[in-house]
């Protein structure tokens, strides 16, 4: 058995404690833990039978591991093994109780402490296995022991191999349980793979809280097998599916049955995985999605059929959220269709695609051949203001394009989509098919980041009109002589452009045999039947169109698309000062300090971590707590007013650290999952540097005094605008100025930072964004702005379209009914939707919304859920989680304001609402509809205190209902009409709604539902299916 393990890749062996067990014994629980039967009968000291079992695995280059049972002993145990004060007897004899399990049988209980010299005797014993050569535990019951007595058992055995592996068996383990073992420094822990159906999401949900305490190693199996777990579902024979979940979701992974894991473990040493697994389940006959990142570069598409019965096909609209950018191609032998078989898997392996490279575009592209055209393009969309500007999509996202496409009379038209990157020479194309009403309709996918563009072109179709003509005549009973005549003719002249250009695939040589069917014929009579079949074959249509000459082709003007990467489109932010992190009352935080709450951010599911300006702060004119205008000496002032003599906007406050220390936060936040986003603030303190070097870039009044900004009706005395133009008359750019703020971006890009939230971008030139947007995407297409412009909606969309990713939106003042359901359906549907990403932030420092500050926690929780079910994009600054609302009175701003002061917190204080926060992340997470503001249907809720929505995929792979009080005072009632018309057909559709905070499943059938809603809990979210 070990040569064939070995063989088959794996690197360790793990059996349970050979020590000496009762006769028939139903459990592992030792009698003995010093000794180990031997074949003859007799015993041996256990240490020198795990010496030769060690050898013996050593020597096939495994590592022995052991499944260690601390948490009971057998009742008859000698002394030595279990002394009286260490374990319990059970209340009753547990063998005359047959509803008890087997683990309980025979059996004394480890008794809670732990008791005195447990540790210390237990500590011996392992260091003398491990000096046998040992090589690791997998602890069965791990919350048996604290952190503090695990670390303690294994301390001498580490001493003797430092490599050694103490791994804990965690599947089922509530939550509260993983947390107490976050201290206990084991150095794995197991999923509850074996129990995963295909169907559930907890999968990557468990994944998350398992990776904060040990890299996660995922089983096939039970560690007692099939018999000891009833409620684990196992199979007749090996399910790949299983194997493959486990290759795919774990840091390594435990197994067995040995065959085909060789298969496994050689793909393994070839594709090494990175990052947490990303799990969108499928329903519907939609196939469950698992995906990773490769270690390397790309990542692995793992789609799984969760039906023993039927077939699943891939949704490639949920893939689309999974994969960085990259060309995804199966490894399996998978059909065409993407279809799997009944308990099948496929894998597709993404190769990383580099981001498109091009000249920054200028100006919009040349229009097409309007009005001179026989065939007629009007209304290609998506467009925005007619290919001005970019339309805007993410990676593998579905660009629907359709276009109306008409000729005089009745003959037919052909028309494609052509497609491609901007670095690229040669177009890609597929065909527009009509869909009613001279409009057409084709689609593609990029899988690149950066400039595309897409056309349409259109043709006079000669081969369909006759084929039209042929067929309309030939079931009409009318002669067809010369007909066929006219496609000889046709067929000839395909026949010769096929010569010309040296053609010789398929579709020349079927336009050849059409030739030699179809021209055998007699003077005066009538097509053969295999004749006329041949002229209305469509592969032959298929192959006329390959040689087509395209008469009167027409071509579009050319639309320009930006494809952005997945986090684009779905983040959730969190915004913190790092000054404001220090533990300690009083202390000015560094960036230290905010490596130390990384766990703690993550834990709520963000992704994006925001930080205001972390440059030097001036102190001229410094403002004081509460926006004083007299700062105090021990005042920190506004990171906003940057520049000191310590540096500019490339230079980090002293306080906060150094470059290095900053490189060491955007290091340890990507290990956890997050993503560093940068302030990017065109404003200077009078102390900034650029004012002694360039006095010219900034505004002067009359009097030689300096212009400080103004945000009507903010005034901010502690800063000084810059001057974009030159004086009149001829208001030339001052290059120098934008060459140089273009400049600081690209050097936090270098350094990491690939996402600029810009404070007041309205405030400054519309050519100056487009321009630096258009420079720094000319370096890196992955960069992404938020814009952070609360001002008018036509300066906002302009933004929007001139090159800013995101955009803050008026979201934090829309609280009725009526004005969330239009300004959410505005935001969703083109045009908007098209260029128009909203980023739905329920406070800033700037904004304590008056919703928030009179409605207490069920508001918090109300404001929440609108903006993470509401929009793709959701942030939060630090100290909503904890509904904090204290307003300067009468205003929408924060007493005691940290934009101005250091705020230390209490990050667990009672009354927070982390909990909440971290499930719906979960559920953003779980759920692509909602990883979009695209895809709303507003629903009907007879309530005008109760907001109610659906989203869902393209493809209604995914359907999400969302019912939402606006009431943060009075329990709420409402009838909701579930979205039946999203589903085919609508008027018999019967739904499996999935309850994704109450864990419930229904079969709905019809009519509204009833849903209670309290300010407890304002709002439920449901899952839709047809099959579940």
């Amino acid at each position: 058995m070990l040569a064939s393990a070995r063989r088959a890749g794996f690197n360790a062996v793990l059996v349970p404690v050979p020590w000496l067990c009762p006769a028939g014994a139903l459990t592992l629980a030792p009698r003995d833990a010093d000794q180990a039967a031997t074949a003859d009968g007799g015993t041996e000291a256990l240490h020198a039978r795990l010496a030769r079992d060690a050898h013996s695995v050593a020597g096939h280059g495994m590592t022995l591991l052991l499944r260690l049972e601390l948490q009971r002993v057998a009742r008859d145990a000698h002394d030595d093994t279990a002394p009286d004060a260490w374990y319990r007897d059970p209340v009753d004899d547990p063998a005359r109780d047959p509803r008890l399990p087997a683990s309980e049988r025979g059996v004394r209980q480890l008794r809670e402490g732990p008791p005195a010299g447990f540790i210390a005797a237990w500590a011996a014993r392992l260091r003398r296995w491990t000096r046998s050569g040992v090589g690791g535990y997998v602890v069965h019951v791990p919350p048996v022991l604290g952190p503090d007595a695990w670390r303690a058992l294994f301390a001498p055995s580490r001493e003797v191999n430092r490599e050694l592996q103490c791994l804990a068996w965690t599947p089922g383990l509530a939550p509260a349980m993983l947390a107490g073992l976050r201290d206990a420094a084991f150095d794995g822990v197991f999923s509850s793979l074996p129990w995963w159906d295909y169907r559930a999401p907890w999968l990557a949900e468990e994944w998350d809280r398992l990776q904060s305490i040990a890299p996660v190693i995922a089983p096939t199996c039970a560690l007692d097998g099939p018999c000891a777990d009833p409620a684990a579902p196992h199979r007749t024979g090996a399910d790949p599916r299983r194997a493959w979940s486990a290759a795919l979701s774990g840091c390594g992974w435990l197994a067995d049955d040995i065959g085909g894991a060789g298969d496994i473990n050689a793909w393994l040493q070839e594709t090494l995985m990175a990052g947490p697994p990303r799990l969108v389940v499928g329903r519907d006959g939609g196939a469950t999605l698992l995906a990773r990142d490769a270690a390397a570069d790309g990542a692995v598409l793992l789609a799984l059929n969760p039906d023993d019965k039927a077939t699943a096909r891939l949704d490639r609209d949920l893939a689309a959220g999974l994969l960085p950018p990259g060309d995804l191609s199966p490894q399996d032998q998978t059909p065409p269709d993407d279809a799997l078989a009944p308990a099948g898997c496929a894998r597709y392996l993404l190769s990383a695609a580099s981001p498109v490279r091009a000249a920054p575009r200028t100006a919009a592209a040349a229009r097409g051949e309007g009005g001179q055209a026989r065939v007629a393009i009007e209304r290609v969309t998506p467009a925005v203001d007619g290919g001005a500007f970019a339309v805007k999509c993410g990676v593998h996202e579905q660009v629907e394009v359709e276009a109306d496409i008409f000729m005089d009379g009745h003959d037919r038209l052909a028309a494609e989509l052509r497609w491609r990157a901007d670095d690229e020479a040669g177009w890609r194309s597929v065909p527009l098919e009509p869909s009613g009403n001279d409009r057409w309709r084709a689609a593609f996918r990029p899988s690149r980041i950066g400039p595309h563009t897409f056309q349409v072109s259109a043709w006079h179709d000669g081969w369909a009109t006759f084929q039209h003509e042929f067929e309309v005549k030939h079931e009409a009973g009318a002669s067809l002589r010369l007909e066929r005549e006219e496609g000889l003719q046709l067929l000839r002249e395909a026949d010769q452009r096929a010569g010309q250009g040296g053609a010789s695939g398929p579709g020349a040589g079927l336009v050849k045999r059409a030739l030699k069917v179809c021209g055998v014929r007699r003077e005066g009579e009538e097509p053969e039947a295999d004749q006329i079949e041949m002229l209305l074959s469509p592969a032959l249509a298929q192959a006329m169109r390959s040689l087509d000459s395209r008469p009167f082709e027409s071509l579009s003007a050319p639309c320009p698309v930006w494809v952005d990467r997945a986090r684009a489109v779905h983040a959730a932010w969190y915004e913190l000062f790092p000054r404001s992190q220090a533990a300690e009352p009083g202390r000015h935080g560094t960036f230290d300090d905010v490596i130390q709450r990384l766990p703690d951010i993550r834990e709520m599911g963000f992704d994006v971590l925001y930080l205001p300006p972390i440059h030097p702060i001036g102190q001229a004119n410094r403002k004081g707590r509460n926006n004083s205008l007299r700062a105090e000496p021990d005042d920190v002032g506004s990171p906003y007013a940057i520049g000191s003599a310590a540096g500019g906007h490339d230079a980090i406050e002293p306080r906060l650290g150094t470059l290095e220390d900053f490189l060491r936060l955007v290091h340890a936040a990507r290990g956890h999952g997050l993503e560093m986003a940068l302030d990017f603030a065109i404003q200077c303190s009078p102390d900034h540097p650029w004012l002694a070097r360039h006095p010219d870039w900034f505004s002067w009044r009359p009097d030689g005094s300096l212009r400080y900004a103004e945000n009507p009706p903010k005034k901010y005395q502690d800063i000084v605008n810059v001057a974009f133009y030159g004086p009149a008359p001829k208001r030339a750019r001052k290059l120098g100025l934008w060459r140089a703020l273009r400049d600081i971006v690209l050097f936090w890009a270098e350094q990491g930072v690939r996402t600029f939230r810009v404070d007041n971008p309205h405030t400054k030139p519309l050519p100056f964004w487009q321009w630096l947007i258009a420079e720094v995407h000319a370096r890196h297409p992955d960069v992404l702005f938020l814009s952070e412009a609360f001002t008018r909606p036509k300066m906002m969309y302009r933004l929007a379209k001139v090159g800013f990713t995101q955009s803050y939106t008026y979201f934090t003042w829309r609280n009725d009914k009526a004005e969330l359901e239009d300004y959410l359906r505005e935001l969703s549907q083109p045009p908007a939707a098209d260029f128009f990403r909203p980023h739905f932030f329920v406070n800033t420092p700037d904004i304590n919304p008056v919703f928030l500050q009179t409605s207490g926690r069920p508001g918090f929780l109300i404001r929440a859920a609108l903006a993470a079910l509401g929009s793709g994009l959701w942030g939060v600054y630090s100290g909503f989680e904890l509904c904090e609302a204290a307003p300067v009175p009468g205003k929408e701003e924060y007493l005691d304001s940290e934009k101005y002061e250091l705020r230390q917190r209490d990050w667990r204080q009672p009354g927070n609402i982390r909990a909440e926060i971290a499930r719906l992340n979960q559920l953003r997470r779980a759920n692509p509809a909602l990883q979009s503001h695209r895809g709303l249907t507003l629903a009907a809720s007879g309530n005008d205190r109760v907001i109610a929505f659906a989203k869902a995929t393209p493809g209604q792979g995914n359907v999400i209902l969302a019912a939402i009080s606006l009431d943060p005072f009075h329990p709420q009632t409402a009838r909701v009409e579930p979205p039946y018309a999203l589903f085919c057909p609508p008027w018999s559709a019967e739904l499996v709604a999935e309850d994704l905070l109450g864990g419930q499943r229904e079969s709905w059938q019809g009519g509204a539902r009833e849903v209670a809603l309290s300010p407890d809990q304002p709002y439920r979210i449901w899952r839709l299916s047809r099959h579940g």
